[in-house]
């Protein structure tokens, strides 16, 4: 079942001010509660992602190659000195920023982008580094994917699970659907396009990947089958990795990924081809590939995925937040209680702006990297 939002305009308040912004909040409704969104940081050019610092600075990366920092409400007018060089064409930047989760003994940042090469193209990599003095230094490179093409589908996409290892995304950089679809670079396992990755926080390979020792296959890949995977989230409570990830004209996507499996880029999907709306996919399903758990036509242009786990809002607790880029909203998908299937959708603020990140702050609310407003922050209304 749909629920369409109801914007309570006559109902606006102050309950948040910070020292850079006095904003003025707009309260809305959904099945579950009335909340409110209040920019909270603004003056960021396409912000991308976010995270916490343990001493409450707020980071944020600008897709152009900036990564900025947020103290006490205010935005710092110098960005951090030491970010690499990015590739800020098309849809390459500056992408994911992710904390070790050790974070506050080792200081230790990794950030995504679109890295430029000597042979004019670039390709998704991450890098870790240092964070210490408000700068960036000690940087090595963990990932840098093998896969080329156009200046679009990077992924990008970065998530520690609760036993330290690292998922990383990788889009399968606009390779079009044509002739053989079994042939497709994202079923082709000796590449990365279309792929999750999964690493130590080093860099290197777990032995328990699902490919290790296989020749045909790197073995850093987790799963595959991927078209342009934006959002990345593990379930707080049953581990789980999700993702979700771009469809063409319709068919985005909400997975739950298994280790070792293919999610059927490009043979299976709900979408078709831009403009005349031909079909792409041999079928909606096929022996051996994963459907999704959830998807969209229209296509909303899926981004950052959140599932939730704080005590503002108590009725969401383990459910998933996507970020809509092309209709410009919040979804809600409600999960059932073992976290292992879709119960229902809800789409929420419908026009907010092009959502590129949901976080869950230390303080239980809801923030989002909206382009052209900055981050906002949702709360309950009262």
């Amino acid at each position: 079942m749909q629920h369409r939002i109801l914007a309570t305009l006559s109902a606006a308040a102050v309950l948040l001010t910070t020292p850079a912004i006095q904003a003025q909040e707009t309260v809305y409704g959904s099945a579950d509660y009335q909340f409110t969104a209040t920019t909270v940081v603004d003056g960021l050019d396409i912000p991308w992602s976010m995270t916490w610092l343990p001493n409450g600075d707020m980071l944020v990366t600008e897709r152009p190659g900036r990564l900025r920092i947020v103290r006490n409400g205010s935005l710092l007018a110098a960005p951090v000195e030491g970010v690499p060089a990015v590739h800020a064409e098309g849809q390459g930047g500056l992408f994911d920023v992710v904390l070790h989760p050790e974070f506050a003994s080792n200081h230790l940042l990794y950030l995504s982008f679109a890295k430029p090469l000597e042979n004019e193209g670039s390709t998704t990599t991450v890098i870790r580094g240092t964070f210490e003095n408000d700068r960036l230094s000690n940087i090595t490179t963990i990932f840098q994917a093998q896969a080329q093409g156009r200046n679009g589908h990077y992924g990008g996409r970065m998530v520690f699970d609760h036993n330290g290892y690292m998922y990383i995304s990788s889009g399968e950089r606009q390779a079009p659907p044509n002739g053989d679809l079994a042939a497709h670079p994202a079923q082709d396992t000796s590449n990365h396009n279309g792929v999750i990755v999964r690493l130590n926080d080093d860099g290197s390979i777990p032995s328990d990947n699902p490919f290790v020792g296989d020749r045909n296959v790197l073995n850093e890949i987790w799963s595959y089958g991927h078209r342009n995977p934006q959002g990345l989230a593990v379930h707080p409570v049953t581990g789980d990795l999700w993702e979700d990830e771009h469809g063409p004209q319709g068919g985005d996507e909400l997975n739950l990924i298994q280790p070792g499996n293919n999610y059927g880029w490009p043979v299976i999907g709900m979408g078709v081809n831009y403009g005349p709306g031909v079909p792409i996919h041999a079928s909606q399903s096929a022996r051996g590939m994963e459907r999704p758990m959830n998807f969209w036509v229209p296509s909303i242009a899926t981004s950052g995925l959140m599932i939730y786990n704080g005590d503002l809002f108590p009725k969401w607790k383990g459910d998933a937040f996507v970020g809509g880029l092309a209709l410009q909203l919040l979804s809600h998908v409600d999960l059932s209680d073992d976290g292992k299937s879709v119960l229902n959708e809800e789409k929420l603020l419908r026009g907010i702006g092009r959502v590129r990140d949901i976080r869950e702050g230390p303080d239980g609310a809801i923030y989002l990297a909206v382009e052209g407003r900055g981050i906002v922050r949702l709360a309950p209304a009262n």
